[in-house]
Formats: structure tokens, C-alpha cells, sequence
């Protein structure tokens, strides 16, 4: 009696591995979903990024303010007529200006 309750429990085990630690597994299917999980929150910040650059596309191709601001901005190029005025910080540390005698 005690060998047919051992042969099944032995059966049981056997059964259940493939269940819990085979390829198509409950700890497979629990690691899949988290990282189908973690590529979908990737997909959507992507997603954002795209189309704020196809925004930015979009602008490039349509106006000359996009344009002529970026050029601005990054590269700084001015208009035809324009005037380019940069200010500088003092500089603390260096000898801008002389120093006056103590009396």
C-alpha cells in the first residue's frame, strides 16, 4: 500500500515539473510578463519622443519661424540688419577692472 501512495506522489511530482520549471512554465510565463511589461512602458516613452520629433518635422518643413529659430538658438546666426549683443558676466575671480589703492 505504502509503495502504490510513494509511486503516486513520485508521479504527482513528475507531473507537475514540467508545469512549474518547463519551457512553457508558470515562472516563464510570470518572467515574459514582466518583461512584455517593462518593453511596453519603453514603446510608450518612445512614443512620446517620436512624436514630438515628427512635431518638430512637421514645423521644419511647413514654417520659416521654426527654422530661423533654430538656426538662432543653435548656431547663433543673426538676420540681415540685425545686431548680435552679448552679455558677459562679471567675472569675479579675474582682474576685470584695477584695484584701487587702500589709504
Amino acid at each position: 500500500m505504502r509503495l502504490i501512495i510513494y509511486s503516486m506522489l513520485g508521479l504527482l511530482i513528475i507531473i507537475q515539473y514540467p508545469l512549474w520549471f518547463g519551457k512553457g512554465g508558470w515562472l516563464k510565463v510570470y518572467e515574459l510578463e514582466r518583461q512584455l511589461e517593462a518593453q511596453k512602458e519603453k514603446n510608450a516613452a518612445l512614443e512620446i519622443r517620436n512624436n514630438k520629433l515628427e512635431g518638430d518635422v512637421k514645423d521644419l518643413k511647413e514654417g520659416k519661424l521654426a527654422i530661423e529659430e533654430r538656426a538662432r538658438s543653435e548656431h547663433g546666426m543673426i538676420k540681415e540688419g540685425e545686431y548680435f549683443v552679448q552679455i558677459v558676466p562679471k567675472d569675479t575671480m579675474g582682474p576685470s577692472a584695477p584695484a584701487k589703492p587702500k589709504q
